[in-house]
């Protein structure tokens, strides 16, 4: 959604789902809320980072493709 200022409107969402930080675009998904901060980890592993609730914006599909590969692509790395 575009608020009336033209900038994207923030969003609350569900753990599980992927998301964007406004703030340096990086794509994560949402691992819960802390306080007031939204938990964002990046696709395929690695630390977790906060990001306030007006910076969460809802990832397009191509992203979230993207994302799914790279955690699929990261499954298959690991070691048996």
């Amino acid at each position: 959604m575009v608020g009336d200022d033209g900038e994207p409107e923030a969003c609350t969402p569900e753990p599980g789902s992927f998301a964007v930080d406004a703030r340096d675009g990086r794509v994560g998904r949402v691992t819960g809320c802390v306080g007031p901060c939204v938990r964002l980890r990046p696709p395929g592993g690695g630390p977790e980072w906060d990001c306030p609730p007006d910076a969460v914006r809802p990832a397009p599909p191509g992203l979230v493709l993207r994302a799914r590969v790279t955690e699929v692509n990261r499954e298959g790395q690991l070691p048996r």
